[in-house]
């Protein structure tokens, strides 16, 4: 997508959250164009202190999404922003399944897994509740701090 329009709607917001798939361990080429397009805001320190929050998914259960949402995280960082974790426990016991909340087990950041063959809305219900809570979480934030 084009985001040149766009540049005016990062600054008013109060949270940025950013998100992309995690391809060969890292973030798509597509989020490494933004972040490159990002550094003329960086210059004049137009999102510090901002908050910011992200995610990523891929086919496989692990998939590398760790080193993903850390690359997120130090663009977040050289904003000068403050990062939101998930703050959603994993459910890891022998209950849990794909339909619990944070089945991935994600911290820094929203986790989720879909198989490359799968359409959006086959994702598993519980990263989409996972993903609702977590949109929940940076919304109070961003109304309590700021």
């Amino acid at each position: 997508e084009d985001i040149e329009g766009r540049w005016a709607d990062f600054e008013r917001a109060d949270a940025l959250i950013f998100g992309c798939p995690t391809y060969m361990g890292s973030a798509s080429a597509a989020f490494k164009a933004f972040m490159d397009q990002s550094s003329r805001v960086w210059v004049v320190q137009g999102w510090k202190d901002k908050l910011f929050a992200g995610f990523t998914t891929s086919a496989a259960m692990n998939g590398d999404k760790d080193a993903t949402l850390t690359y997120l995280w130090h663009l977040a960082m050289q904003h000068g922003g403050v990062w939101v974790s998930l703050g959603i426990m994993p459910s890891n016991d022998k209950a849990a399944s794909r339909d619990s909340l944070n089945y991935v087990g994600g911290y820094n950041g929203l986790l989720t897994t879909s198989p490359t063959d799968a359409s959006p809305a086959e994702m598993a219900r519980g990263d989409l509740d996972t993903a609702r809570a977590f949109g929940e979480r940076v919304a109070a934030l961003a109304a309590k701090l700021l």
